[in-house]
C-alpha cells in the first residue's frame, strides 16, 4: 500500500519526482477518458511502474483526489462566479445548469464527477457537493422570483447529471446535440412565467 502521493517532507527526491510524474500524467489520462481510465495507462503516460503507482498512491480514489482538483475545480469555480453575475435568477438558474451540463459532455472527467462514480474520493464528492449547492441556490432564487416551477428540488438536479450521463454515454457518439436537446427539454418545462414585481 502507499505511502500517500503527498507524503510530506519525508519522501525522497526521487519518489516526489514520481509523484510530480503521476500526477501530471493522470490530469492528461483523465482529462482524455475519465477517471475510470487504466491505471497502467497512467504509470505508462509517467514513464514509471504500475507498482510505482500504487506504492506512491495506494487506490485509484487517492490518485483521484490529488488531481481532481486540478482538472475540474477551476473550470466548476469560473462557471458558478460567471452565473452570480447575471441578475436575473431564471437566466443565472439556466446558465449554471446548462454550463455545467456542457462541461459534463465535454469532459469525461466531469461526468464521472456529476455521476458520482467514485465515492470514495472525498474531493470528487466535494466538487459535487458544491455545484450541487451552487445549483440548489440559483434554483432557490428563481423560484422565488416565480420563474421557476415550485416542486422541483436539489434531488431533481442531481437526477438530471445522472440523465445526461446516460445521454452522453449512449448517443454521444451518434448524435452529439442529444445532450443538448434533452436539457432544452427540461429546462421549458421548469420555466414558469414570473410573478410581476410590485
Amino acid at each position: 500500500m502507499g505511502t500517500g502521493g503527498t507524503g510530506g517532507p519525508t519522501l525522497r527526491r526521487d519518489a516526489r519526482e514520481n509523484v510530480a510524474k503521476l500526477t501530471h500524467a493522470a490530469v492528461q489520462v483523465f482529462r482524455a477518458h475519465g477517471l475510470g481510465a487504466p491505471l497502467e495507462e497512467v504509470a505508462r503516460t509517467a514513464g514509471v511502474s504500475t507498482g510505482t503507482l500504487y506504492n506512491r498512491f495506494g487506490t485509484r480514489e487517492a490518485l483521484i483526489d490529488a488531481v481532481v482538483p486540478i482538472i475540474a475545480a477551476e473550470q466548476m469555480a469560473t462557471i458558478a462566479t460567471e452565473a452570480r453575475t447575471i441578475s436575473d435568477p431564471w437566466r443565472r438558474f439556466r446558465f449554471y445548469l446548462t454550463s455545467l451540463l456542457e462541461l459534463q459532455a465535454t469532459l469525461p472527467a466531469l461526468d464521472d464527477i456529476m455521476a458520482r462514480r467514485y465515492p470514495g474520493s472525498e474531493q470528487l464528492a466535494r466538487l459535487c457537493d458544491e455545484a450541487v449547492a451552487y445549483a440548489s441556490s440559483f434554483l432557490e432564487a428563481a423560484q422565488e422570483d416565480g420563474s421557476l416551477r415550485d416542486d422541483f428540488g436539489p434531488a431533481d438536479l442531481v437526477a438530471i447529471f445522472l440523465a445526461n450521463s446516460g445521454i452522453l454515454r449512449s448517443d454521444l457518439k451518434a448524435d452529439p446535440d442529444a445532450w443538448r436537446r434533452h436539457v432544452g427539454f427540461v429546462l421549458d418545462g421548469l420555466r414558469v412565467a414570473p410573478r410581476p414585481r410590485p
